[in-house]
């Protein structure tokens, strides 16, 4: 028995609904895309859901090119008897709302936590893409991949491993190579050159304008509202440094301060740093090399200062010290 048909095996109902993360990158929505081809070809029906705000360029981009149906938690009502299969994180993480279904199934790439409430998971933390994951069904299963998955796969797989150079394991590079083949060339050019607009240089400005070194630490207050797109884009620019190996970026948005980290040393896992600097203040988490988190509830200019310094200063001594 595959993966895929012990995952077919735990659906009850003939329709499911596929859950990406609250802010979905081209991963999270390339995983939820090729599972949804991979369900429809065992004659399942499923529509892919998140909540949260979808706001990088090139993202929107890839849902209107892909002709994705995508569907935001205000679009729909969900029952407690309708099933959720979880795609490109878990319950428990930050950044995965609990909907009010019964959460059946996870796949994922992300650390290991609870899954005694799936009835199956696939979650495998060496990989660097979702998408690899899911591009391997199609090959274990003989299932052809159109044409649209393909791309989008192809795309998750280059996105969350910058290129192939970024945790990428031998999956990744065997599911990039196979699903290439397949794929629409034109849309994945187009993809590559719309990835910024004119305000978004604002805060790479604010970046460069604000960078501070500590050792090989570069950290950044970036401005309020940044997507959580560009908060991620610019911690990955700032890695570019050649002084720096460990980034910190945050800006504060929706009432409370967004944090990212990437790191490039292998003493430095950014997951730790991370649900370190945050523990007793908020909650984040993520890989060795790139990771997220959110502190809430902060309104006055004074707190969030103070908050952003203490922040700053767990990251620094962490960091030294690994």
């Amino acid at each position: 028995m595959t993966k895929l048909d012990a995952l077919i095996n735990i659906i009850t109902r003939k329709h499911v609904y596929i859950q990406m993360h609250n802010y979905p990158d081209q991963d999270a929505l390339a995983s939820a895309y090729g599972l949804q081809a991979l369900l429809c070809s065992r004659g399942l029906k499923s529509t892919i859901c998140y909540t949260g705000q979808i706001d990088k360029h090139n993202t929107i981009r890839m849902i209107e090119l892909l002709h994705m149906d995508i569907c935001h938690n205000k679009e729909f009502s969900m029952t407690p008897e309708d099933e959720i299969i979880l795609v490109d994180g878990q319950m428990g993480n930050v950044n995965m709302v609990n909907f009010t279904g019964k959460k059946i199934a996870c796949i994922d790439h992300h650390p290991i936590q609870e899954v005694s409430e799936y009835r199956f998971y696939d979650i495998r933390s060496g990989l660097g893409a979702c998408s690899s994951l899911i591009a391997w069904y199609f090959v274990e299963n003989h299932i052809p991949v159109p044409v649209e998955a393909a791309t989008a796969l192809a795309y998750g797989i280059k996105m969350d491993t910058a290129n192939l150079s970024r945790r990428v394991s031998d999956l990744d590079i065997d599911m990039f190579s196979f699903l290439y083949k397949s794929a629409d060339k034109e849309i994945l050019l187009s993809l590559e050159n719309c990835s910024l607009r004119k305000n978004d240089l604002l805060a790479y400005q604010e970046a460069i304008s604000n960078l501070k070194l500590y050792g090989r630490i570069g950290i950044a207050k970036i401005g309020d509202d940044c997507s959580e797109a560009i908060i991620g884009s610019i911690s990955d620019f700032l890695l570019t440094v050649s002084e720096v190996d460990f980034t910190l970026v945050y800006s504060y948005r929706v009432g409370g301060l967004k944090f990212s980290a990437r790191s490039e040393s292998k003493a430095v896992d950014a997951g730790k740093v991370i649900k370190e600097a945050l523990l007793g203040l908020g909650d984040g988490g993520g890989h060795a090399a790139m990771a997220a988190g959110f502190i809430p509830n902060l309104n006055l200019k004074h707190e969030i200062d103070e908050m952003a310094h203490l922040v700053e200063q767990r990251v620094i001594d962490f960091v030294m010290k690994s």
